[in-house]
């Protein structure tokens, strides 16, 4: 088994996030939940702890700098330095003409999804550069591979994730810490059925997508969580700047 590390894990109270958290303590990590929802984080920090890992959860904001900089510190102060950081919180974005995109909207979509990531990465990274070894994921789309009608906000703020990856890994490599994004396709998750109920998810619904993916499932929380893990390993320390898609084939 690899070292043990302390790993945190934003948007971590449900779907993609509380699968990655419940892997990565599964595996050793001791994990730390931040989530928007102060309830989802320690009810994920429950489950994780009730399952024999190591978990506290925190409220956070990751668009508010001062938020993640001092919840990164309470989690040094509870498990000592942060070696791991999985960028999972995001915010979606409601279906939308291009033209009827709000500056408003477009500034606050960037502002968790890129400005929260960047926030994270900054906090974090200290700890990894003194350690000369570090782990970070950043859990972007992968509607930034194919582009999405009427979500140009969540797509352009994804992209930003990928880039923001492979720059970071350019500069941290040397010192032992390597950085990838994971860009989901077609998981099944709250989210993605709300979209459903909503009538935004297209054509057939979950069984018209499942028909269109090569595998022929949907993707579960689980998969993104498995490959996550991987990259937090000892084992993937010659794998960085690298966008590794798990979408069951559909983007390749």
């Amino acid at each position: 088994m690899s070292e043990q590390r302390v790993a945190v894990v934003t948007g971590g109270g449900s779907g993609i996030g509380l699968a990655i958290g419940s892997r990565l303590a599964a595996d050793g990590h001791a994990v730390a939940v931040l989530d928007l929802s102060g309830d989802a984080a320690t009810g994920a920090a429950r489950a994780i702890s009730s399952a024999g890992g190591r978990a506290i959860g925190l409220p956070v904001d990751v668009g508010e700098r001062d938020q993640v900089f001092a919840a990164i510190d309470e989690v040094k102060s509870q498990f000592g330095p942060i070696g791991i950081l999985v960028n999972n919180a995001g915010m979606g974005s409601t279906f939308s003409r291009f033209a009827k995109i709000t500056p408003e909207f477009w500034e606050q979509v960037f502002r968790v999804n890129v400005t929260g990531t960047f926030n994270c990465c900054q906090a974090a990274l200290g700890d990894m550069v003194e350690a000369r070894w570090g782990r970070i994921v950043n859990i972007s789309s992968s509607s930034a591979h194919s582009g999405q009608p009427l979500m140009a906000p969540y797509v352009s703020s994804k992209s930003a994730v990928n880039g923001l990856t492979k720059s970071l890994a350019l500069e941290v490599g040397a010192r032992g810490i390597t950085v990838n994004a994971i860009p989901p396709g077609f998981i099944d998750t709250p989210m993605l059925r709300a979209s459903v109920e909503r009538g935004e998810f297209g054509e057939g619904g979950i069984e018209g997508a499942i028909a269109r993916t090569p595998v022929r499932r949907a993707g579960l929380p689980e998969d993104v969580a498995a490959t996550c893990a991987f990259l937090c390993r000892e084992e993937a320390g010659y794998i960085t700047g690298q966008i590794i898609g798990v979408n069951g084939g559909r983007n390749t």
